[in-house]
């Protein structure tokens, strides 16, 4: 037996499914990720943590827990909002999956996005999706995303097609990974934080779609703040590895 096998769990997937005021969508994420799952032979658990919501969300997963209380399902409650980098850390703790994906509760990924990354699972220790279509999104959230992609490539040295796909991970390598961040920008610092170690992976086209309700947190401030404190980590790591 691998030595890393204890850490690995006995499933082969754990999902984390992230929620902050999602009333309008996280039911609908629930059931667009559980049909995929079903197309897809692999032993999954799903941990949704809700961030301090201050709508009907909670309400909405308990009952649906209830109406189902055949799926593994753990719902987590924050008492207060404390950011999804920290709730993509604890989330890996709580699962028991070999590998280990986060799922926005916003329901913008459509079934046949999960189930493309899903067939993807066993072929490397890490998956990097990358969206080639994304109908509704706005030419200035397109624009803004290339240049992102743009200057984490230029500073770190890699040349990944996109960072805010939500890769899947072995979740060995997220619950060894302690992190400071609070918003999106702990993606292109756990991925190029693996690619100095020399970790495989493979990139895969999928297709994403804009939310049918409520609001994008993407350009809030907290998220603002944590690009920007990627984009230092990031240089402080490429000049120390040039030394």
């Amino acid at each position: 037996m691998n030595v890393l096998d204890q850490y690995y769990g006995d499933l082969d997937l754990t999902l984390f499914v992230a929620c902050y005021n999602e009333e309008d969508n996280i039911i609908e994420t629930l059931h667009t990720l559980l049909s995929a799952l079903k197309t897809v032979d692999c032993s999954y658990d799903i941990i949704i943590i809700d961030d301090g919501s201050t709508d009907n969300s909670v309400e909405l997963i308990r009952t649906f827990q209830q109406k189902n209380p055949d799926l593994p399902i753990i719902l987590k409650v924050n008492k207060e909002n404390e950011g999804l980098a920290q709730n993509y850390i604890e989330a890996a703790f709580l699962g028991r999956g070999k590998y280990y994906r986060l799922i926005c509760g916003d329901n913008v990924e459509p079934k046949e996005t999960f189930v493309t990354i899903f067939k993807h699972l066993g072929e490397s220790d890490m998956i990097i999706p990358y969206q080639v279509e994304c109908p509704g999104r706005t030419f200035f959230r397109r624009l803004l995303s290339r240049v992102y992609t743009n200057l984490i490539n230029f500073i770190s040295g890699y040349s990944i097609k996109y960072y805010n796909g939500l890769a899947v991970h072995l979740r060995y390598n997220v619950m060894r990974w302690h992190t400071n961040y609070r918003g999106f920008g702990f993606q292109a610092d756990m991925i190029t934080r693996l690619l100095d170690e020399d970790i495989q992976y493979i990139e895969i086209p999928v297709v994403a779609k804009e939310r049918e309700a409520g609001t994008s947190t993407a350009l809030k401030m907290n998220n603002l703040f944590s690009v920007a404190h990627t984009l230092l980590d990031l240089s402080i790591r490429r000049i120390g590895r040039s030394f």
